[in-house]
């Protein structure tokens, strides 16, 4: 995982990502912004949430897991590794620890907790206060390196080289209903994913499952074989469809790109050019 300024600057769904019944599954790390609801609970490798996140379900970590301040868990969180709580965390079930437990002021846990390491009671400062300061020092005195293996030690690079992290950026909405960001959204290939879709821009991987509708600003950019069970649609962009990808609604967009063996069922409306294999109209 290369460094950037703002880890959080777009919607990341890794590749073989699935929103199960209840839960959303991730085999590497999940990041979620601020202020961010997710209404799924979620299970991952490490779960690092920011301040104010809400979460509609259980957290299971098989690393660490990190709840900012005023962060909200409806059900168990359950941590293979060391756990970090924030002050005025509220918990809805149990938590269950592997290893320490750094706990804040004002921690609520409503089933109570088990730790098997030591229990630190105190103030831990923020998640992404803390990471991006110490980023800050290492990059201000010109240890690169030193900051690339921060990175890499944080996500368990060694561990899960192919794997990259689940992110919600902040402020954001995750649920069956709708996957709501001010951000642009990437999404990997063999995802299956319900809920509607809406985004800056937004770009699609190869054979997945989308049980919406997609709808952004800019460009949507769909690969090969993916099928989206509902609308796809743009306000200033274009719409790219690749080979053998299926939308099951319409397509609104300025210009379209329609690939080889691709199918839209509904309607299409196109206020510019459309483009299919290597013929070229245009729409008045």
């Amino acid at each position: 995982m290369a460094f950037s300024s703002d880890p959080l600057e777009e919607l990341v769904v890794p590749t073989g990502t699935e929103a199960q019944e209840h839960d959303l599954v991730s085999a590497g790390d999940i990041l979620v912004g601020g202020r961010s609801t997710v209404e799924f609970g979620v299970r991952g490798r490490n779960v690092l949430a920011g301040e104010g996140a809400t979460f509609g379900g259980a957290i299971e970590a098989e690393g660490d897991c990190r709840l900012d301040m005023w962060c909200d868990v409806a059900d168990n969180v359950l941590v293979g590794e060391d756990a970090y709580l924030g002050e005025k965390v509220h918990i809805g079930g149990q938590l269950k620890v592997a290893g320490d437990l750094d706990i804040g002021d004002d921690v609520d846990i409503e089933d109570g907790f088990e730790a098997n390491g030591w229990i630190v009671i105190r103030n831990p400062m923020p998640t992404f206060v803390f990471l991006f300061m110490y980023l800050k020092h290492l990059l201000l005195i010109g240890e690169e390196d030193a900051a690339q293996q921060f990175i890499d030690e944080l996500v368990d690079e060694e561990a899960e080289a192919t794997v990259e992290p689940l992110v919600v950026p902040p402020n954001a909405t995750v649920s069956d209903d709708a996957w709501r960001v001010s951000t642009p959204a990437r999404i990997g290939d063999d995802c299956r994913l319900h809920g509607n879709v809406r985004a800056q821009r937004i770009a699609v991987g190869t054979d997945g499952n989308i049980f919406g509708s997609l709808r952004a600003r800019g460009d949507i950019t769909i690969d090969d074989g993916t099928r989206i069970h509902g609308d796809v649609t743009t306000r200033e962009g274009s719409v790219t469809l690749g080979p053998d990808v299926r939308v099951l609604g319409d397509v609104s967009c300025r210009n379209l790109d329609i690939g080889p063996g691709a199918e839209v069922d509904g309607s299409i409306r196109a206020s510019g050019e459309i483009t299919m294999g290597t013929t070229e109209r245009d729409i008045e």
